[in-house]
């Protein structure tokens, strides 16, 4: 068992006494410009048991109070274990069936992640990689959440790339006979969430799809390669959680030289994997607003810098600037995505230059904003889905603000925890 850097874990799931659908509440990375979100997330919570109260949203971070609002929380994980509310499943794992608010299923599979098989910096080789840069200085502010604390609650999700649908899909069929964890609805028009108990032999199964996607060759000749190190778990959602988990681990050995850590619970981190195949997982582009610039000088320079032209190639952008847009296609490709050919112009050009850049979703909203700031909007095409791995592969991680994987209200709910504490 365990082949690969998922493996099962010791899983707790509040039992019959709570009620689920105040118990799971959004991503903590979510809503963070909208206080009035979680304020109502509050009143439908209450009183009750919930993973409000176990999370800190991230709308809080930079706040006053952060301090006490962390000692909260780990006072209410200390209450809610004490209060015996959780079930603990040893060695699980949980197959999911998420219904999303636009009604489409995704399912997934709830597990652990080796984070010695896991680095988040640009260019690693390892098994479990990071789609985009990781920002350092977000780290630092998670470890104070992680530290001290018994428990972790993922909004963890992480991409395996199965076409044929060999590793998640094939569990659906098998539901039936599998014990039954939850099945509820999600507040905030989250949809519904069911999840299952899945047995030693069908873990044995997963195990073996996700054995045969890492077999080297079938990996190198699938992507055109020749002996590159497997990718075989790609970040979707939670990248800063993950990395928050790694450093933690590795903050631990340090303070332990020469302790056997092998076993410690802090090697590990919950999370889902799901199929970047699934119909459910819809990728849209997040555009540029540049501004405070001067925009004849941006604009030729960029020009000159990625050679753009009407000759159509298979990267463009399309500019808009003072109610002029003009599409023009990139001809000195310095990354395998338009978004990565422009992002690496930008980052030139704003530290020589000066300048603001923002990352906006939606084409009428960034062209609606550089006429506010009298800036230029760059808008760029959807990422197809098949273009994931061969770029993280190759350029070593996206651009950051590449792409967004679906709503905000169909992101990950926090159900599962798991103990992190010896």
């Amino acid at each position: 068992m365990n082949s690969t850097a998922f493996r099962n874990a010791d899983i707790l799931i509040p039992n019959s006494s709570v009620d689920m659908s105040k118990w799971s509440v959004i991503a903590c990375d979510q809503y963070t410009s909208e206080p009035e979100y979680w304020e109502q997330v509050s009143a439908n919570v209450g009183s009750a048991p919930s993973t409000l109260n176990l999370i800190l949203p991230e709308l809080y971070l930079e706040q006053d109070g952060v301090s006490e609002r962390i000692d909260a929380i780990h006072g209410a994980m200390d209450k809610y274990l004490a209060d015996g509310i959780f079930d603990e499943y040893k060695n699980a794992m949980v197959y999911v069936e998420r219904i999303q608010s636009n009604g489409i299923l995704r399912q997934g599979i709830v597990g652990a992640i080796d984070l010695e098989k896991y680095d988040f910096s640009k260019g690693s080789s390892s098994e479990v990689r990071a789609t985009e840069a990781t920002v350092i200085e977000r780290i630092p502010p998670r470890i104070k959440v992680r530290q001290g604390a018994p428990l972790e609650l993922p909004h963890i999700m992480i991409l395996i790339d199965d076409p044929d649908n060999t590793v998640i899909e094939p569990l659906a069929a098998q539901s039936g006979s599998m014990k039954k964890l939850y099945d509820t609805d999600l507040m905030q028009n989250g949809g519904s969430i069911k999840g299952w108990l899945i047995d030693e032999k069908l873990q044995q199964k997963v195990d073996e799809a996700l054995t045969a996607l890492a077999d080297p060759d079938t990996f190198n000749k699938k992507y055109s390669l020749n002996n590159s190190p497997v990718l075989l778990y790609a970040m979707g959602d939670g990248n800063h959680s993950l990395a928050t988990a790694k450093e933690f681990y590795e903050q631990l050995k340090k303070a332990n030289p020469g302790k056997d850590l092998s076993d410690h619970p802090a090697r590990y981190a919950l999370a889902e994997i799901v199929n970047l195949h699934s119909d459910a997982l819809k990728f849209e582009a997040i555009h540029r607003l540049v501004y405070d610039v001067d925009c004849d000088d941006l604009l030729y320079k960029l020009s000159n810098a990625l050679d753009l032209n009407d000759a159509e190639s298979s990267q463009y952008v399309i500019t808009y600037c003072e109610g002029t847009e003009v599409k023009e296609y990139i001809h000195k490709q310095t990354s395998n995505l338009s978004v990565g050919s422009l992002q690496n112009f930008l980052d030139s050009y704003i530290k020589t230059n000066g300048g603001k850049i923002d990352y906006i979703h939606g084409a009428e909203t960034v062209k609606s904003l550089a006429d506010k700031h009298n800036g230029i909007a760059f808008i760029l095409p959807d990422m197809d889905k098949s273009q994931l791995f061969p770029t993280v592969i190759k350029d070593g991680a996206l651009p950051r603000k590449t792409f967004s994987m679906g709503h905000a209200e169909d992101k990950r709910f926090y159900i599962e925890a798991r103990k992190i504490t010896e």
